[in-house]
């Protein structure tokens, strides 16, 4: 029996090809003084954003960036990233938004591997590279804000406006294919240089299909507020930009101006993460402000706590979708909040055309309601890792039948419903005196205290167990609770093999931009002083 390889399930899936550099001409044309998209200084309508396209585009193939080739950007949201990105798209390259996450070392690592034959950035997160420019080579270097005719530390910079004024008046048309890349996203690693995923217009194509049943439309007010490098951001924001709606860019984010912009903008839709969820429904503001033409809010990154989604669907007017899935695609659940509210702990069922099952160590596939690895296929599957063939293949597991999924690295279980529950990313689970630990349930215990805020459990070494789980709790504001009390609070709570062994109070813990724990973090010094002190 032959295998199926991921390209073949790539260019099955081609009819899913939507050109969104095409819909952005035809909204121009349809509406030309609707509007498409605006930050805190500039709006633009579709004539006014495509005609930016297009001056940014001409001035790509004035440096003789074309198909294939690579554009990379570290900038914080604002409306010339944006048209940047669909220039880039337009001139059939692929856009690589860098992560201002990342050390000067790996920006400069990713801006080499993706081999990027120009880099944008911003006065903003210029210092974020700055000590890596000399490994940068002879990419083309523009500055988005600088001053015409400045100059920028390490030399070679070209200011945005200097870049476009130099350019021709039109660009050339460019055909673009299903399988052509559209963008690299590197993962968010902490250390070493994070994995390239690369998603071609077909992938693309076939995830804005999928999000297009959430509501996008003409009428779409869509507040961005997560950062542009991040797929997150993109699963919304494509959407919006496709079907004809606003985009209102949030350059940071901040609970009290999203709740100032969501009622002054009459916004419809928004892509938040569980963090931006609980700092908005906590904020003093909430209550007081209109938010009642939303249409949809959506929330993905990470799982988002059952007691959260009741609170937003008991406050928050309009509907809401949790979406579980992968940069690298083939898995996707959506979870409808207010139609199962009976089902809030899972991530809800494969959304049309995926498929999710459970495997065990071996790769065998599990029954229904058994705990295992999730993995899964759909139309939108990345093409690859850039550069790493090897950890491309890592990731795919075949079927009986031979067809290609993804491995998700996550373990979960699946109901008799076909609602998936999301337990720990393998790393992440503890195995303590041979039994598997899913910190989520210890979590829930402890996100049940009256006086915790924020909560995360992780594995750390034990000379007597192999692994113990610990508590790191974050106090709410004014609440006094001991470390000491808290865990005896949660260890009545929880099963014998599942008990924390301590409990340790935080002012904050460590998330990324997208609002993702960094449990890897967390465990690292406590790796180094079992280390250090098994050394001895």
């Amino acid at each position: 029996m032959r295998r199926q390889t991921l390209t073949d399930h790539i260019r099955d899936n081609a009819d899913a090809f939507q050109n969104i550099s095409d819909a952005i001409r035809a909204h121009a044309a349809e509406r030309p003084g609707a509007p498409a998209v605006e930050d805190e200084t500039t709006a633009l309508d579709w004539q006014g954003f495509d005609a930016r396209i297009d001056a940014i585009t001409a001035a790509l193939q004035q440096d003789g960036i074309g198909r294939g080739d690579k554009v990379a950007m570290l900038a914080r949201n604002a409306v010339d990233v944006l048209a940047l990105y669909m220039a880039t798209l337009r001139a059939g390259a692929c856009a690589v938004p860098l992560s201002t996450l990342a050390s000067a070392e790996q920006l400069a690592a990713m801006v080499q591997d993706s081999g990027a034959r120009l880099l944008a950035v911003d006065a903003y997160s210029l210092p974020l590279i700055e000590p890596a420019l000399d490994r940068l080579g002879d990419v083309r270097r523009i500055g988005f804000d600088m001053a015409p005719g400045g100059e920028w530390p390490g030399g070679n910079w070209t200011g945005f406006a200097d870049w476009l004024a130099s350019a021709p008046a039109t660009p050339a048309p460019v055909v673009i294919e299903a399988l052509d890349l559209f963008n690299i996203i590197y993962s968010s690693g902490t250390t070493g240089v994070p994995k390239g995923i690369v998603h071609s217009h077909q992938m693309r194509g076939a995830q804005t299909r999928r999000i297009q049943t959430m509501g996008f439309g003409p009428d779409t007010v869509s507040i961005v507020s997560t950062p542009i490098y991040s797929n997150t951001t993109l699963a919304a924001l494509l959407p919006t930009v496709l079907f004809g709606g606003l985009a209102v860019l949030m350059a940071k984010f901040d609970a009290g101006r999203f709740l100032e912009l969501a009622e002054a903008k009459r916004a419809t839709h928004a892509m938040l993460v569980p963090v931006q969820y609980t700092r908005i429904l906590d904020h003093a503001d909430f209550d007081r402000r209109d938010l009642s033409s939303f249409q949809m809010k959506l929330s993905t990154s990470a799982p988002l706590r059952a007691e959260v989604k009741r609170e937003i669907a008991r406050r928050w007017p309009g509907g809401m979708i949790e979406i579980y899935g992968l940069t690298e695609g083939g898995i996707s659940c959506l979870l409808d909040v207010i139609a199962y509210p009976d089902k809030l702990d899972t991530v809800g069922r494969p959304s049309a055309g995926a498929e999710i099952l459970v495997i065990d160590e071996e790769g065998r596939q599990l029954p229904p309601g058994q705990i295992g690895e999730l993995v899964g296929r759909g139309p939108a599957m990345m093409s690859g890792y850039h550069n790493l063939d090897e950890k491309t293949e890592e990731m795919l597991w075949h079927d009986a039948e031979g067809r290609v999924f993804f491995r998700s690295g996550d373990m979960g279980a699946i109901d008799e419903d076909g609602f998936v529950r999301l337990l720990d990313r393998r790393k992440d689970m503890i195995i303590s005196g041979g039994f598997n630990i899913y910190a989520v349930d210890l979590e829930a215990v402890l996100f049940a205290h009256p006086a915790v805020a924020d909560a995360a459990v992780i594995g750390v070494p034990s000379r007597e167990w192999g692994e113990t789980p610990l508590g790191l709790v974050v106090l709410k504001p004014g609440r006094q609770a001991t470390a000491e009390e808290i865990r005896a609070w949660a260890n009545e709570r929880l099963g014998k093999a599942q008990r924390l062994s301590a409990v340790e109070l935080r002012d904050e813990l460590p998330r990324s931009p997208i609002g993702k724990v960094l449990k890897r973090e967390l465990r690292e010094p406590y790796k180094q002083a079992f280390e250090a002190r098994a050394a001895v």
